[in-house]
C-alpha cells in the first residue's frame, strides 16, 4: 500500500493541490482502502491534536506577527546597526545579527525573511548593494529562524518523536550560532571585495537605539528564560512571550497604530495554515506506521550495515528533495515515523538527527526551483529569479559545510543539551 500512497501524494502535489489537502486526501484514500470508516480518521486527528505542547505554535506565531507589524523588528535592526554599521558592508552584518535576534522570537524562517527583508532589502538597494547579494544575505540569515530556539519545526519534531523540546531547542543553539558566524565571515569578505559602504548610526545615537531595541529582547528572554529556569513549560513560555509581544506592540512600539483584533486575526490565519498541515499529516503518518514500512525499512538498513554518518548523508539527499516542494513541518511529519526505528537501530541520537533535519530543510527552502524562501525574496525584491538564485548560492555552500560538520561531529548539537541536562 505504501507505493500507491506515496505516488498519489506526489501526483496531488504536482497537480497544484494544497499540502494539507494532498495529505488529507491520500490518508483518507488509504483509510478507505484498508476497510476503515472515515470517522476514524477524524478521531485520530482530534486525538493527536489534543497536545498541550502544540498549543505553543500559535502563541509563538502571535508573538512574531505583533513584533513584525508594530515596528519592533525595525527597532532590532537599528539596535544591531548601532553595533556593526560602522564596518564596511555593515547592513549585511546587521542582517545576520538582527536575524539571530528575531529568530529567537519568530521560530520561522519565512517570518524572519518577511520581517527583515521588507526593511533591509530596500535599505541595501538605496546604498548601492548588489541586489543578488542583498537578497542572498536576507534569505540565508532567515534560515536561522528554524535553528535558533524557539523553533516551530523543533516543537513539532519533539511532539512526534516524543523528545524533550527544551533539549531540542538547546541542540540548535551551537549550530545556529556557528552558521551565523559563517555568514558574517562571508559578508565581511564580500563587502571588502565589493567596496560596500559602511552605515554608521548618527553621532550620539548609540544609547538611544539600544534603549529602543531593548524591550523587544524581553520576548526571547521571557520565553527561553521561563523554559530553562523551570518556571514555565514550553506552552506557558510561548503564551507569556505572546502576551509580552502584544503589550509591547500596543504600548511601546506601535509605529503604525496596529489594530489588536486585525493583527490577532492575521496571526490566527498563519497559525491555522500550519496546524492544518499538522492535522492532516498525522493520519498520513499513522497509515505509514501501521503499514509496517518503518520496520521493513529499519530491517533493510540493518542488513546493509551502513555507518550512521552514511545513512544521514543518504537521508539528507531525500530531505533536500522533499524540502523543495513541501513545508518544513510536512517533511518532518511524513518522514519521521519511517526513520525513527532506523535511528534506534543505528544508535543515532534523535536529538542529533533533529538538527541534521533542520539544517537540511533550511537549505531546501533556498534551493531552486521551488524553494519557498526564494519566492518570499522574489516578492520583496525587483531582482530576477536567476539573480536571487545567484545571490543565495554562496550561502547554500556555507550551509552545506555546516551540514557536513553537524553530521560528522554530533557533539556540535549534543554538547549543550548534555551540559545542561546531563
Amino acid at each position: 500500500m505504501m507505493l500507491p500512497l506515496i505516488v498519489g501524494l506526489l501526483l496531488l502535489l504536482l497537480g497544484g493541490a494544497a499540502v494539507y489537502l494532498a495529505l488529507g486526501t491520500a490518508a483518507a484514500a488509504a483509510f478507505l482502502a484498508g476497510g476503515h470508516a472515515l470517522p476514524g480518521l477524524a478521531q485520530l486527528i482530534l486525538d493527536r491534536l489534543n497536545s498541550g505542547t502544540l498549543v505553543a505554535v500559535p502563541f509563538f506565531v502571535i508573538a512574531a506577527t505583533f513584533m513584525q507589524k508594530s515596528g519592533a523588528a525595525y527597532a532590532l535592526v537599528e539596535a544591531a546597526n548601532a553595533w556593526v554599521g560602522r564596518f564596511r558592508g555593515g547592513l549585511a552584518l546587521v542582517c545576520v545579527l538582527a536575524a539571530t535576534l528575531f529568530s529567537a522570537i519568530s521560530g520561522s524562517s519565512t517570518a524572519t525573511a518577511l520581517a527583515l527583508g521588507a526593511i533591509l532589502i530596500p535599505a541595501m538597494r538605496t546604498r548601492q548593494y548588489p541586489e543578488p547579494f542583498a537578497t542572498g544575505i536576507v534569505g540565508a540569515s532567515a534560515t536561522l529562524g528554524i535553528l535558533i530556539p524557539p523553533s516551530l519545526a523543533l516543537i513539532v519534531y519533539g511532539v512526534v518523536a516524543d523528545e524533550s523540546i527544551p533539549q531540542l531547542f538547546l541542540a540548535g543553539v551551537v549550530p545556529g550560532l556557528l552558521l551565523a558566524v559563517l555568514f558574517v565571515v562571508w559578508a565581511l569578505l564580500r563587502s571588502r571585495q565589493g567596496h560596500l559602504p559602511a552605515d554608521a548610526p548618527p553621532q550620539g545615537a548609540w544609547l538611544r537605539l539600544q534603549l529602543r531595541g531593548l524591550p523587544a529582547a524581553l520576548i526571547p528572554l521571557v520565553a527561553l528564560g521561563g523554559i530553562y529556569t523551570g518556571i514555565l513549560t514550553v506552552t506557558e513560555a510561548a503564551a507569556a512571550a505572546a502576551l509580552v509581544a502584544v503589550l509591547l506592540s500596543l504600548f511601546v512600539y506601535n509605529q503604525e497604530r496596529i489594530k489588536l483584533l486585525d493583527t490577532l486575526a492575521e496571526a490566527m490565519g498563519k497559525s491555522a495554515a500550519i496546524m492544518m498541515i499538522v492535522a492532516f499529516a498525522f493520519p498520513f503518518a499513522h497509515v505509514i506506521a501501521v503499514s509496517g514500512a518503518p520496520v521493513q525499512f529499519a530491517a533493510w538498513i540493518g542488513a546493509l550495515d551502513v555507518a550512521p554518518s552514511t545513512f544521514m548523508l543518504l537521508l539528507s539527499t531525500v530531505m533536500l528533495l522533499l524540502g523543495t516542494v513541501l513545508e518544513v513541518v510536512s517533511v518532518i511529519l511524513i518522514t519521521l515515523p519511517v526513520v525513527l526505528p532506523v535511528l534506534h537501530k543505528l544508535h543515532i541520537d534523535p536529538i542529533h538527527y533533529a538538527v541534521v533535519v533542520i539544517v537540511n530543510l533550511g537549505i531546501a527552502t533556498l534551493t531552486p526551483p521551488i524553494g519557498l524562501s526564494l519566492f518570499v525574496l522574489r516578492s520583496l525584491s525587483p531582482a530576477s529569479f536567476s539573480d536571487i538564485v545567484r545571490g543565495v548560492a554562496p550561502f547554500l555552500a556555507l550551509m552545506l559545510v555546516l551540514l557536513f560538520l553537524v553530521i560528522f561531529f554530533p557533539q556540535l548539537s549534543l554538547w549543550l543539551p548534555k551540559a545542561v541536562y546531563g
